[in-house]
């Protein structure tokens, strides 16, 4: 029994001395595979006909910012009931159809890390595709702009949209947000307001030593052809302050000269080194 408790005690040790070892190190962004969307109607992603019989494959990433005063994760993928399925699964609609891989307490160990290591959860928005494993960051401090928080909590959301809404009914410790945020205090990992494709959509922000500036782009573009052309999928909560989002974000990643990834868009997301590699 002894013997057990001694090595219990050095596992903890090792664990916590991992842990402090990570966040000593400068700003690091790994990258994860939160699953795959296929998109079977295309034409949902624009206000008029151009994507009519289209369809397109969209990644859907997720990440760990590790900063010297804390952890933050940006998204959360799919939801992980589709870990494991034997077939990826085709909405009612058919719409879109959906798998994932690999939980995200698998893929954090890749990085020696566990649920309880993430300090701060944010997620650009609560749609079904990026809140998959919210809850398993009950320890966390979810950042979530105001406006995001009251729409997705709403009865009528809970009503209609009970997924949605479950996704994220279990976490407590919320911090609520009115504008954009600097997460750390320093000006590296900053979460932009930009809403729109929902009432408290958000963009990210990251100023990294090596890889230099960087934004993810949440879900105010699925795609490049979105993003020239300024389209607007048809479920968008407010195309007006989509269009404005739109304009503000280009103007903010030239002024800081700000490398653009799509959260969605597979190049982009193959660009990115996978988790345990990172952009430092």
């Amino acid at each position: 029994m002894l013997a057990s408790c001694k090595q219990a005690s050095k596992e903890v040790a090792q664990s916590a001395n991992s842990e402090s070892q990570l966040k000593a190190e400068p700003l690091r962004l790994y990258t994860f595979d939160g699953g795959t969307v296929q998109v079977n109607q295309l034409e949902l992603f624009s206000q008029d006909t151009t994507y009519e019989g289209e369809t397109k494959q969209f990644a859907d990433a997720f990440y760990v910012i590790v900063h010297p005063k804390g952890t933050l994760m940006w998204d959360a993928g799919l939801p992980e009931s589709l870990v494991g399925m034997p077939e990826p699964y085709t909405d009612p609609s058919g719409a879109f159809t959906v798998s994932r891989k690999d939980s995200v307490v698998n893929q954090l160990a890749s990085i020696g890390m566990k649920p309880s290591d993430i300090d701060f959860l944010a997620l650009s928005h609560t749609h079904f595709d990026h809140s998959g494993h919210a809850s398993t960051f009950k320890e966390a401090t979810w950042l979530v702009q105001e406006k995001e928080y009251e729409w997705v909590t709403s009865e009528e959301m809970q009503n209609s949209n009970a997924d949605v809404y479950n996704a994220i009914k279990d976490l407590t410790n919320i911090k609520k947000l009115n504008g954009d945020y600097d997460v750390f205090g320093d000006g590296s990992v900053v979460m932009k307001f930009m809403p729109g494709h929902t009432p408290g959509h958000q963009v990210l922000f990251l100023n990294l030593a090596e890889h230099g500036p960087l934004l993810l782009s949440g879900d105010l573009y699925h795609f490049y052809e979105n993003r020239e052309y300024k389209r607007i999928p048809i479920f968008n909560y407010d195309v007006k302050e989509t269009m404005k989002s739109m304009e503000a974000f280009e103007i903010f990643a030239v002024e800081k000269g700000a490398q653009v990834y799509l959260q969605h868009q597979p190049d982009d997301f193959e660009k990115m080194p996978k988790a345990p590699k990172y952009l430092k």
